[in-house]
């Protein structure tokens, strides 16, 4: 079997893509992938360096500026005929989409070449690319059965997202190894792949005076670390990045995060306690709207960047290693959510098609 997977931008659009390729390796001896991304973007480090073979297309996302989105357009054309002669050359069962603009070229093409198409959107409010390219698809798989009501083109099925069993099978990390405690508990701050300047600048202070309860780790991303401060109280670990996360997230008592739909899978996924404060600084609020959801379901602590304060946090942080009764009620909320089996469901909705 072939198939070919786009996605780029950002981890969460990479990881749900490696995952359904993981998935489909389990299932397919023979199977034969190629993985079309950015040419400048993380995916084009990340990709061949797991040995999979790997096409840049030059392209970029719309912006404001006129004159940018003008040489875009042409862009974009070029990408579509490139995305045409790998496709033919390659001759793949089947294109899945994992969303990021790089998409909607090789979707269109395609289409145009009569494959059978499969794109996955991960939160719960779509993003331009799979919106536009929802009509060229055969079917549509959600994250969040919210979603739904925004595709009106193919068949749209809830699959979640399929970077669960994934984060389920990494082997946890050795806290010593990070200069920490054995028996402390930790909390762990996720910024999100590519950091947050606002939210570092708020947790400094609260970083800045220590705690004797337990311990943490803090996660500003790469593009922050340099400019963030490093002499911290004994206990307060900060690092740039941290490859494979949920070894970290295992070892984990709460986890405070971003809202994108990968964190928040790979939290559902390894039933931990979180303290979720969406970036509002993403298209459409998409990431409150994810965050709300799994709220109103009871399986998180919602915590909007607004209302971010120090006494909020430690309030929250508390509340969650110490009541053993609320802990109880968010874990048995987040079983009941589909984030195991989405691999297996891509899978068979795929292979139905085909």
């Amino acid at each position: 079997m072939k198939i070919v997977i786009t996605a780029g931008g950002t981890m969460g659009h990479i990881n749900p893509a490696l995952a359904i390729i993981d998935e489909f390796k389990k299932r397919e001896r023979d199977l034969e992938v190629l993985y079309i991304g950015t040419h400048n973007r993380m995916e084009k480090d990340i990709i061949p360096s797991k040995g999979i073979p790997y096409e840049g297309i030059e392209i970029y996302g719309f912006s404001k500026n006129i004159g940018t989105n003008i040489k875009n357009y042409f862009l974009i054309r070029k990408a579509y005929q490139k995305c045409l002669d790998l496709l033919r050359n390659f001759k793949p069962d089947v294109v899945i989409g994992v969303g990021g603009y790089v998409t909607y070229p090789v979707l269109k093409a395609a289409h145009k070449l009569n494959i059978k198409t499969f794109i996955h959107e991960q939160n719960s409010i779509p993003g331009k690319s799979n919106l536009m390219i929802s009509k060229y698809a055969d079917i549509v798989g959600v994250t969040f059965e919210s979603s739904k009501k925004y595709f009106r083109h193919g068949k749209v099925i809830y699959t979640g997202n399929p970077c669960g069993v994934y984060a389920t099978l990494q082997e946890e990390i050795s806290k010593e190894s990070l200069g920490l405690s054995r028996n402390k508990k930790l909390v762990t701050f996720v910024a999100g792949s590519l950091g947050s300047g606002s939210l570092n600048d708020k947790m400094i202070e609260y970083l800045k005076k220590g705690h004797s309860d337990y311990e943490i780790v803090y996660i500003t991303g790469k593009m922050h670390y340099d400019n963030f401060p490093k002499k911290m109280p004994k206990g307060v670990v900060i690092l740039p990045y941290f490859e494979d996360l949920p070894r970290l997230l295992k070892v984990s008592n709460v986890v405070v995060s971003r809202a994108g739909s990968g964190s928040l899978c790979e939290i559902l996924s390894l039933r931990k306690c979180a303290i979720i404060i969406p970036s509002p600084n993403v298209a459409n609020n998409h990431q409150y709207y994810n965050a709300k959801e799994l709220y109103d379901k009871g399986c998180i602590e919602l915590l909007e960047e607004k209302d971010l304060t120090v006494e909020r946090l430690e309030e929250k942080i508390n509340e969650l290693l110490n009541d053993t009764e609320k802990e109880l009620s968010l874990v048995s909320n987040m079983a009941r959510e589909n984030t195991l089996e989405s691999g297996s469901i891509i899978y068979n909705a795929i292979k139905e098609i085909l």
